[in-house]
Formats: C-alpha cells, sequence, structure tokens
C-alpha cells in the first residue's frame, strides 16, 4: 500500500489584526506543525475536542486554504520528497529547490494547478443543508463538478448524474426537487454524490454523520465503506464520534490544540492510549461493554487559546505527568512499536 497523501510539518495560521490600520499582531494558530501519512485506499479517522484544528487542516489539505508553511504532496514518490528534503537543509534558496516544489508540493499551487488537483480530491461538508445551495435542482448541484471540470456534458452529463444518485441510494425521479425537500440523510447523500462526480481518488469528511439520527448514520456510514471498496478510494474522516471512528477506521490519529499528539490503529488507540489526552479522550466515550470501563479522566484548566498556545508540549498546562522538560521542549511524534506514535516525553 503506497503513500497517497504525504503531510509534513504542516501549519494554517490566521493573522490577528488591530489598531487603525489593521496589522497583524498575532495568529490563531489552526494547525501548527502538522506530519502525517495516509496510505492509498485506507480510511483514517482524525479526533479530538471542537476547535482542535481537524476541519482546518482537511481544508488545507484539500486547498481549499492555503497553507502558511509545511508541505502536502498528492501521489508523489520518494525520490522528488528525499530531494526536497536534502535542499532545504543545505540551501532553502536555491533554484533547484524552488523548482522541485511548484512541480510536487500542493501547498505551492495556485491557479489551473490547483483546479486540476480537485478533481482527484473533493471535502464533503458537516452540514449539508449549507453546503448544497437551496436556489438549484438536485440534478443541477450533482452535475456543476462535471460543467466546472468539463467532464461531460449534454446527455451523458445527465446520464452520469441519474448514476451517481442511484449509486448513493437516491432515484432519478428525484433530480428535480430542491435541497429542503429531502431529509438530513438524503441530503448527505446528495453532498456525496456530488464528492464523486470527477472519479475522485482522495475524500476528505467533515463529520458527515454528527446531525444524523444514529440509524441513518449506519446507512452512511455502510455507504461509504460500499463506495470506498467500488471505486478504490482513500478516506479522511474528521469525527467526534470516536465509537464510530474505532468502528470503521483503519488508522487514527489524535489531535490537540493544532498537533497530532498520538497516531495508531484503532485497537491500540481505543484500549491502550499512550498520550494523556488521548487516555482522557477514551475514558470520556461511553461504551457498551462493562469490561472496557476505564474510570473517568477528569482534566484541569481550560484548553488554551490557539492564539496564544502554551510553550514546550501543548498539553503541559492540564497534564498530571508534566515535568520541567515539558514546560520547555515540544515532544516530538515518535514510535512507540510498530504504527503506534506518540508526542509525549512521558508516555504511559
Amino acid at each position: 500500500m503506497n503513500t497517497l497523501v504525504d503531510i509534513r510539518r504542516l501549519k494554517k495560521h490566521f493573522p490577528i489584526r488591530g489598531g487603525v490600520l489593521r496589522r497583524p499582531i498575532g495568529a490563531v494558530k489552526a494547525v501548527d506543525g502538522v506530519s502525517l501519512t495516509i496510505k492509498r485506499g485506507q480510511w483514517l479517522g482524525l479526533v479530538g475536542e471542537s476547535g482542535c484544528g481537524k476541519t482546518t487542516l482537511a481544508k488545507t489539505v484539500v486547498r481549499l486554504l492555503r497553507p502558511t508553511s509545511g508541505h502536502v504532496y498528492f501521489d508523489i514518490p520518494d525520490a522528488p520528497k528525499a530531494q526536497i528534503e536534502a535542499l532545504e537543509s543545505a540551501d532553502k534558496n536555491s533554484r533547484e529547490l524552488a523548482s522541485l516544489l511548484k512541480e510536487n508540493d500542493l501547498a505551492t499551487f495556485s491557479g489551473h494547478r490547483v483546479q486540476l488537483f480537485r478533481r482527484r480530491a473533493q471535502l464533503v461538508h458537516q452540514d449539508p443543508f449549507t453546503s448544497l445551495d437551496p436556489r438549484m435542482k438536485i440534478k443541477n448541484t450533482v452535475a456543476e463538478p462535471l460543467i466546472i471540470h468539463r467532464v461531460l456534458s449534454g446527455q451523458a452529463q445527465q446520464t452520469a448524474v441519474k448514476d451517481l444518485l442511484t449509486r448513493v441510494g437516491l432515484s432519478a425521479g428525484q433530480m428535480e426537487r430542491y435541497p429542503h425537500q429531502f431529509s438530513g440523510g438524503q441530503r448527505q447523500r446528495i453532498a456525496i454524490a456530488r464528492a464523486l462526480a470527477t472519479k475522485p481518488e482522495f475524500i476528505a469528511f467533515d463529520e458527515p454523520t454528527s446531525a444524523l439520527d444514529v440509524s441513518v448514520q449506519a446507512q452512511i456510514l455502510n455507504l461509504l465503506k460500499d463506495l470506498k471498496k467500488e471505486f478504490g478510494l482513500t478516506y479522511l474522516y474528521i469525527t467526534h464520534e470516536l465509537l464510530i471512528a474505532e468502528s470503521v477506521c483503519d488508522y487514527i490519529a489524535v489531535m490537540y490544540l493544532g498537533k497530532v499528539v498520538e497516531m495508531g490503529r484503532p485497537e491500540e488507540i481505543f484500549h491502550t492510549p499512550r498520550h494523556p489526552y488521548a487516555q482522557s479522550l477514551v475514558a470520556a466515550t461511553p461504551v457498551p461493554d462493562p469490561a472496557r470501563r476505564v474510570g473517568r479522566i477528569v482534566l484541569p484548566g481550560e484548553v488554551p487559546s490557539p492564539a496564544n498556545p502554551p510553550p514546550g508540549c501543548t498539553f503541559h498546562p492540564r497534564c498530571s505527568r508534566a515535568s520541567k522538560e515539558c514546560h520547555e521542549l515540544e515532544p516530538p511524534l515518535e514510535p512507540v512499536g510498530g504504527d503506534h506514535y506518540v508526542a509525549c516525553f512521558h508516555p504511559l
């Protein structure tokens, strides 16, 4: 299984402006140095509390937002990436480095190149009612990517729209309706059909089932499983529902205050979490299995502001195991066995 998406030291900071001239006086560090890889065909879950930067990371990866710094490689061989790393260490101003970045790094793309990339990667938003144009009929909504990217036109376009709607569990007879005439689960199916229109390889889902009933959640998740298998898709799946992440994801990354603090397989994250934040997150999740109850972990204090994160390990003000080292240095994300990685100087 080769790497499809390779994210290295990615940052996305939003400037805080003040004064009469509205000059930058600070920055909200929504994503602050994230590195992770997504294998082709993998279902990667991204979990963490609200405001930790999950949605910003997804939007930056699919280039709805331009990164502040860092690299995003999409289906790029290892050789150019190794060249870029070597040149950055030797001479950051070299023409060869600039040429390699322009050719391979999605973070540097602009204009037509970004548009070409978006045929291969899509984003499904959390609330389909706000992401669907209320004035457009469903047939036009699903056809819009085909028109923008000049994939199909005429009768072939209408046939493709019918096939997409049928594939996500809707009927061709519903093409003339508007978004308000559908239920929440049906609207999410429409959003998925629109994302599939250009036959992408990678889809990022921003909590696609959080506003749905449990029975409808199960239907949407089963649909995503079927689509992933049928089209060979790769998923980045953002969710607050840790039990859903455990049941459907192949690999899970835990975010806290703009950083990934732990990564591993679902059984590692949920049965043997090593980072203190991941442990508290798992302990706060209600589970139907009494054998897995580990007691509640109450974290002291509040989540720091991403505009003014603490130095060193960002979790140290709330951590019972914090040492002087944690106050001064940022722990690297290091392996603790197999595919399990933790960013902590004192993992459990």
